[in-house]
């Protein structure tokens, strides 16, 4: 691909963009589309009703949403979306700061060598090819090259640099965020699994036995949980009906007019006095805790956060496949669904999600050999001949090297992570942050094989095979592949980083579901009910790719470097107004994917100086290869550091920190209202009430006590799917 194919895939991408940007800030003024792009202040009404009046303004656009993202500070991003939101962050940050120092070293030092690296008659710069620009242009022997690897030092010495000090200060703010956060249930909880079965006993009567015999002085209650069925869902969609029926304005009736079915749907909201409907409904009626439905698992709470901590680091039984505990998610992050899983079968589950990958990433290598062949038009001439003329067109030839290799790969990438959640699902996690950041490495990994890999030679399914068997050759081969496929990845960082950005704010799906639901439905209600929290285990892989890109091609193909640095900028704006408009917060994380950045980043620095090392080889310069190889054992040992003095923290929790924060609690009296809040904290239901849990085990203790032999006067009525409950065994009321 020459440098005219190149700036027609840079102008194509660069008007979309534009008009998406422009579109974008005409679109989020207008009144009817508040709750696709402020979805999370959609509860301040001055916001939307401040733009209920026509104005020329609302049709002009403008870059006041550039300048708002631009003035959020970090202290805000904390407050808005959480310590992962401030990681994401800080991973675009890094980024602009490392490739700002490449984009200047590998311009000003490495470009012009690579352009003057053999005697030639240079054409125009518009019809010169992109390889002049690249290393492949340099002869052989040349001792110029000592430049390259002066670049990759900076580079990499600059990285681990920005690296240490980045892991360093999110460390701290981990560490401040659980100190100064409120209370969390999950650091007095713990989830057990597996717990045995005993004739003649419920779980939860085990349970309970089990923990007050051999924690007597630190346990304080345990919550079971119950199958989950199709009673749940039927009483969550009921809660969420009448919250909406609730909010009903007095003496109304709400009539909405479908122009599908010219019909119209009356609801009369009666009172919207609280006990006006705990009256009208009986709790006895439902008989929710069978021991038929109780599940091998229990939320087991603990009256200091030290003695949780320590319950999860030890083995509670010789069987290490009984009484499997665990520190519990937060209330929100529960992954309900996942709980009732066997613990017997998770390793099952992992082994057939680990094989389901790996056949999705062979057959996704036929997408990727087709998209090669449109890169290189001299084989797909020879394979189609009647192509020949149409194929000898400038334009055409521009658009099929230029930017329709990068769409089409784009287009397949699509069903990737809805494919790699649904593999995470099967997997078994027990919260949806951990379900995440599972999707996330899949995904991470998918993208890094068929993306980076696969497509630098186009050999497709014999080239992955290939690289399988001789691991060893990998670096020889990228060596010999990467300079010559420079022009597809200059293009690709254009497409689907550019162009995927403006996607990003136009948010299309969104704004079609909201002009179907308003124009179609005539559902004028903007509701919070649709809104999704931000989709980090699709954003960091695609970050992170970039980066990868980026480091490889510093050296290699400098002319990258621009391209890449501006979409780091345009992240940097966007995924901030994302997070501050756009996004709900639902759970916290805590930071836990910036392990992953760092070990990705690390691995992109290797891989970078493994690939110099073979160039250097294939160029003979002893000289600059003598010096990479110090270089890598260098990076390595850097890594190991950073494993031993940061990664522990993001794996345990510190004893000293919950110590303190437990001496902190029951100094200031603080402690006993915390213990009344942890017994109705996981609750299964979600949405329900503290006065709901109650009324549920006052029943449930009835029934127990009944299988026991006990006189409860109360008859269990037949629910065939019976919701799980909260509050099962504790010592005493929350009075006592």
């Amino acid at each position: 691909m020459d440098i005219g194919a190149l700036l027609t895939s840079a102008a194509i991408n660069t008007g979309l963009s534009v008009l998406l940007f422009s579109l974008y800030s005409i679109l989020r003024k207008q009144p009817s589309n508040t709750i696709v792009y402020f979805g999370r202040r959609l509860a301040s009404l001055n916001n939307r009703n401040s733009r209920n009046h026509f104005s020329f303004e609302r049709f002009v656009p403008s870059p006041s949403w550039i300048v708002k993202a631009w003035e959020t500070t970090e202290n805000e991003i904390l407050a808005i979306g959480g310590l992962d939101a401030v990681v994401f962050q800080r991973i675009l940050v890094f980024s602009i700061r490392v490739f700002s120092i490449a984009a200047v070293t590998c311009l000003f030092l490495v470009l012009p060598v690579n352009y003057y690296g053999q005697e030639m008659k240079h054409k125009h710069i518009h019809a010169e090819s992109l390889n002049v620009f690249t290393i492949a242009n340099v002869k052989e022997g040349s001792r110029w090259l000592w430049a390259h690897c002066l670049a990759l030092y900076i580079i990499s010495c600059s990285a681990c640099v920005l690296l240490y000090f980045e892991y360093k200060s999110i460390t701290k703010m981990r560490l401040a965020h659980i100190t100064t956060s409120p209370p969390n249930p999950s650091h007095f909880t713990i989830l057990v699994r597996s717990i045995p079965y005993s004739v003649g006993e419920s779980y939860s009567n085990s349970v309970k036995k089990f923990f007050t015999n051999y924690y007597a002085s630190s346990y304080l209650s345990h919550q079971i949980v119950y199958r989950c069925g199709l009673v749940q869902k039927l009483m969550v969609d009921a809660e969420k009906i009448c919250m909406r029926i609730k909010a009903a304005p007095k003496g109304q009736s709400s009539l909405k007019p479908c122009c599908l079915c010219g019909g119209s749907t009356s609801f009369k909201v009666l009172t919207d006095e609280p006990e006006s409907v705990k009256d009208s409904f009986s709790y006895s009626n439902l008989n929710l805790a069978t021991r038929d439905n109780e599940r091998s698992a229990a939320f087991v709470i603990f009256k200091t956060r030290y003695a949780a901590v320590v319950a999860t680091q030890m083995l509670q039984s010789p069987n290490p496949m009984s009484w499997v505990t665990e520190l519990a998610p937060e209330p929100h992050d529960v992954l309900w669904s996942n709980l009732c899983i066997p613990f017997r079968q998770l390793w099952l589950r992992k082994i057939a999600t680990l094989l389901a990958s790996i056949v999705f990433m062979v057959l996704f290598l036929a997408p990727v050999t087709f998209v090669q062949g449109l890169t290189q038009l001299e084989k797909l001439s020879q394979t189609f001949p009647f192509l020949r003329g149409f194929l000898k067109q400038d334009l055409i030839n521009h658009v099929l090297t230029g930017y329709l290799p990068s769409v089409i790969l784009i287009l397949f990438l699509y069903t990737v992570p809805p494919t790699m959640m649904l593999f995470s699902s099967v997997e078994g996690p027990v919260s949806h942050s951990g379900r995440k950041r599972s999707a996330c490495l899949k995904i991470l990994y998918f993208t890094i094989w068929n993306v980076f890999f696969v497509n630098h030679v186009s050999g497709g399914f014999l080239f992955a095979f290939n690289m399988l068997s001789s691991v060893g050759d990998i670096p020889v081969e990228l060596a010999k592949a990467i300079p010559n496929q420079a022009s597809f990845f200059v293009t690709y960082v254009l497409t689907s980083g550019w162009a995927s950005l403006s996607c990003e704010v136009m948010q299309p799906f969104s704004l079609l579901c909201n002009f179907l639901k308003k124009h179609l439905l005539r559902n004028h209600e903007d509701s919070s009910d649709g809104l999704v929290s931000f989709p980090y285990h699709t954003e960091v892989p695609r970050v992170l790719l970039f980066g990868l890109i980026g480091f490889t091609y510093s050296v290699m193909a400098p002319l990258i470097l621009p391209f890449l640095l501006i979409y780091f900028l345009l992240a940097y704006l966007v995924y901030r107004n994302q997070i501050v408009n756009v996004y709900i917060t639902k759970y916290e994380g805590g930071g836990q994917l910036w392990p992953f950045v760092h070990n990705t980043t690390i691995f992109s620095l290797v891989l970078t100086q493994m690939i110099s090392l073979g160039v250097f080889g294939i160029k003979k310069s002893p000289v600059a290869s003598g010096f990479t190889i110090p270089l890598i054992i260098c990076t390595l040992l850097f890594n190991e550091y950073c494993r031993q003095r940061f990664t522990p923290i993001f794996k345990k929790n510190v004893a000293q920190v919950l110590l303190e924060m437990d001496r902190r609690d029951e100094q200031s009296g603080r402690m006993e209202e915390i213990h009344q809040q942890l017994h109705s904290a996981y609750c299964q239901l979600p949405l329900t009430s503290h006065e709901f849990c109650e009324s549920v085990h006052k029943l449930c203790q009835d029934n127990i006590r009944g299988r026991e032999g006990t006189k409860s006067g109360k008859e269990p009525s037949e629910v065939s799917e019976p919701c799980a409950v909260c509050n099962f065994g504790k010592e005493g009321s929350i009075g006592e």
